[in-house]
């Protein structure tokens, strides 16, 4: 009796909690749409759009300096990591006059690493605050059009991120002030939803193969 109870817990128990972890993941391992029908970054710059990509959207504003940060600390926690995904990118909002300042950003990250799926628009104050609007959330942009919060946005052009927020209540981006956010919130969030379509592809390659 004594060697049946060690060889379940040493073989059966493993095999059981891995079956139960499988389970969760398929599904409850989707991240929430917030807001459906975000606008597409074509109306600003028909070059880029929002659809049937995997989108970190930000607005860095028309004090680019100020923000360098933010964009350092995305770029380590969450560009790094995931760049190499297909059909991913990161789209920063930015007023027009803002571009060579832009080129000082660039050139800073670009001094660590590829940022080739880094993408600057360039538009008017109202197209901005239009694009953000669609956004749909309970933040603001500042009067220079910028804001420390980046979104999370599916290749339906869906906003994606957490309906209750360890309490909090409903989280619609996440701050690129915080490292803290990032590693233990968007990184978590970013993992969700590239393995969200991972499953439908499979999903989906095994239908036709049937």
């Amino acid at each position: 009796m004594k060697k049946v109870f060690v060889l379940v817990v040493l073989f059966i128990l493993p095999i059981v909690a891995y079956l139960f972890f499988a389970s969760g993941i398929n599904n409850f391992g989707k991240l929430p749409i917030l807001t459906e029908k975000v606008s597409d970054i074509s109306i600003i710059d028909p070059a880029y759009t929002l659809q049937d990509k995997i989108t970190i959207l930000g607005f860095l504003g028309e004090n680019v300096e100020l923000k360098k940060g933010n964009a350092f600390n995305l770029n380590q926690k969450i560009y790094k990591p995931f760049y190499e995904f297909n059909d991913f990118q990161f789209v920063m909002v930015m007023p027009k006059g803002t571009e060579a300042k832009v080129e000082e950003l660039k050139k800073d990250l670009g001094s660590l690493g590829d940022i080739s799926k880094w993408k600057f628009i360039y538009g008017e104050p109202e197209e901005i605050k239009s694009m953000f609007a669609s956004l749909q959330t309970d933040l603001t942009l500042e009067d220079n059009l910028s804001t420390s919060f980046v979104f999370i946005v599916d290749k339906d052009k869906s906003l994606r991120g957490r309906k209750d927020d360890e309490g909090n209540g409903t989280k619609y981006g996440f701050n690129t002030s915080s490292v803290a956010d990032l590693n233990n919130k968007m990184e978590d969030d970013v993992k969700i939803i590239f393995a969200e379509y991972r499953m439908a592809l499979k999903k989906n390659n095994a239908e036709r193969s049937n």
